[in-house]
């Protein structure tokens, strides 16, 4: 299969419009061709006229590991163009960066989660590409978690640097599928075109939205592998949570767990609530001791998520269940633990991040009523995913 990159690459014709263009690039280090050349470089090697870059979170080079580390302006010491931060002093392009291109690609390395934020500055150059009137591509790549709709909507008030809109956790979409969504959903006059992936097949075995024959690399710094991006609709929540979500080990965000939890309880407790939510992973419990963040030099009980291997069903994995169904089987085993974080997340100020995570309080609210139980939860998701089955359904392109 080709990239829409590759693509782009290969064919003259998709290049024409570019002919005599001033053209940017948003991309990051996982913005590489079929033979993993950056494609910063071969867009300069095909004759493009690059005259500015763009950096989304952890920067252009990947360099930063944490949230709120935000990446400098720099000029790219090869090129000589301006690299310009989407995570620095501003999120949102300037006037002045907007002024440096007439077309911006973007190339970035989705992972299907509405919590990427990938996912918002995509958002936020669109937006900006409407005002300042540019052109704005995508070079369209696979989302590696495919096709599946998992998690409640984000509810209106809550939208955020990692909520950009009204959709479930897992979204099931491309970003050149995203972008024409956010542009019929906000109203957006803006010159849009995707640069299609050819042959890409989000249910087909083994990889179910990656190709396995295209070599991963990381798109941010914690995103090891495709395991990780399959566990991350529901491992991420625990970036709310005072748990580790494993960052500081090898595997981040394909695991949780703290000091003071037995694991092996919380796994026989998780299977006792809701053994129809585990199904399609296999859950290990793993001792781990993060090497800084959260309990640094502590060792740690916790639960490893393997959504990989024999036991993988794509289509019966619910990761966003199953890191729900680990809070909720704590709270029942340790009913005072202090579970949520409270910290500004992501710039939200004033708001649990579990909430913000979410996109408003009612996961929060349904793990800590001790009288809920997992139908509860279904009830309102169920809904929420049946709606974004039909709300995505125009804009898909595979």
């Amino acid at each position: 299969m080709n990239f829409g990159i590759d693509r782009l690459l290969a064919d003259p014709a998709l290049r024409a419009p570019l002919e005599g263009k001033r053209v940017a690039l948003l991309a990051h280090p996982a913005s590489v061709t079929a033979d993993l050349t950056h494609s910063i470089d071969a867009l300069v090697a095909a004759g493009i006229n690059i005259t500015a870059a763009f950096g989304p979170q952890h920067g252009m080079r990947g360099d930063l590991q944490d949230n709120m580390m935000e990446s400098p302006d720099f000029t790219d010491p090869t090129f000589g163009f301006p690299v310009f931060s989407l995570y620095g002093e501003v999120r949102r392009p300037t006037g002045q960066s907007m002024g440096t291109f007439d077309v911006v690609l973007v190339d970035l390395q989705d992972l299907g989660t509405r919590i990427y934020t990938f996912v918002t500055t995509l958002r936020y150059m669109l937006e900006a590409c409407a005002e300042h009137k540019k052109a704005l591509w995508v070079l369209d790549r696979p989302n590696p978690v495919g096709r599946p709709i998992e998690g409640l909507t984000l509810r209106p008030g809550w939208e955020s640097f990692v909520g950009a809109g009204a959709m479930p956790m897992r979204h099931g979409m491309t970003l050149g599928e995203l972008g024409a969504w956010f542009i019929a959903t906000l109203k957006l006059d803006v010159d849009y075109r995707v640069i299609a992936m050819e042959g890409w097949d989000p249910d087909a075995a083994p990889g179910y939205g990656w190709p396995v024959d295209r070599v991963w690399i990381n798109p941010s710094p914690n995103a090891p592998n495709v395991n990780m991006a399959r566990a991350y609709p529901g491992t991420v929540m625990a970036e709310g949570a005072t748990l580790s979500e494993g960052r500081g080990t090898t595997r981040p965000l394909e695991l949780f767990g703290a000091p003071d939890i037995d694991a092996k309880a919380v796994i026989a407790k998780m299977r006792a609530q809701a053994p129809e939510w585990l199904h399609g992973c296999t859950l290990r419990e793993i001792w781990f001791e993060p090497t800084f963040h959260k309990h640094v030099g502590a060792l740690c009980s916790g639960i490893h998520i393997h959504a990989e291997g024999p036991s993988y069903d794509h289509a019966a994995f619910r990761p966003w269940r199953v890191q729900a169904l680990g809070f909720k089987a704590i709270r029942a085993l340790y009913p005072a633990y202090d579970l949520w974080r409270d910290f500004p997340y992501e710039y939200a100020f004033g708001k649990l991040a579990i909430d913000v995570i979410n996109g408003g309080p009612a996961l929060r609210e349904w793990v800590d009523d001790r009288a809920a139980i997992p139908a509860d939860l279904d009830a309102m998701t169920l809904h929420d995913e049946a709606d974004w089955t039909e709300v995505r359904r125009p804009f898909l392109l595979y």
